[in-house]
């Protein structure tokens, strides 16, 4: 709607390959938008966080096996910055978020065959949550993705969805 889109999950939903676990799974919620090469996207997260794995951020994809997921995942018993970045397999990465899980923003920006996620309370200053190679591509396919593997029924909205040329700030530049 014009407020944002909203998003209810299905059961079972995921993006994983492989590591630690063993299985594929290609069945999280996804909603991308086409590029044509290097970009920055960003987007506002709200969404209640309660079963192991609840996760809800930002999806930058080339091909089923060659992705990366990132946002807000609900692990250990609270809400963890977690960011997963596929090549065949996944890895997986995370760090306790101390600010409000329920109402985040966050930004992926893609150049040159390097990928630079950021994280935001408030949409003003974005803290660096990774810095990564990621796969060089004429195009990626980028969007709002989000995943209950444990549990259907995780409800979720995105709002202030920006597309555009990758930003060329300083790595340590949280403006």
């Amino acid at each position: 709607d014009g407020a944002g889109l909203h998003v209810v999950t299905d059961a079972g939903s995921d993006f994983w390959q492989e590591t630690y676990y063993g299985f594929k799974r290609d069945s999280g919620h996804f909603y991308g938008f086409q590029t044509d090469g290097d970009f920055t996207a960003q987007l506002r997260v709200q969404g209640q966080f309660k079963e192991l794995y609840d996760q809800a951020g930002i999806m930058v994809r080339v091909d089923e096996t060659h992705w990366m997921k990132a946002g807000i995942e609900l692990s250990d018993g609270r809400a963890m910055l977690s960011s997963v970045v596929t090549n065949g397999q996944s890895d997986w990465a995370t760090n306790p978020y101390e600010g409000n899980p329920e109402n985040f923003w966050i930004r992926a920006t893609v150049k040159e065959g390097v990928l630079r996620l950021q994280v935001s309370s408030d949409s003003n200053t974005w803290a660096l949550m990774r810095l990564c190679p990621f796969p060089v591509s004429s195009s990626y396919t980028v969007g709002p993705m989000i995943c209950s593997p444990e549990r259907g029924g995780l409800k979720v909205s995105f709002s202030d969805w920006q597309l555009g040329p990758p930003l060329n700030k300083q790595l340590h530049d949280l403006s």
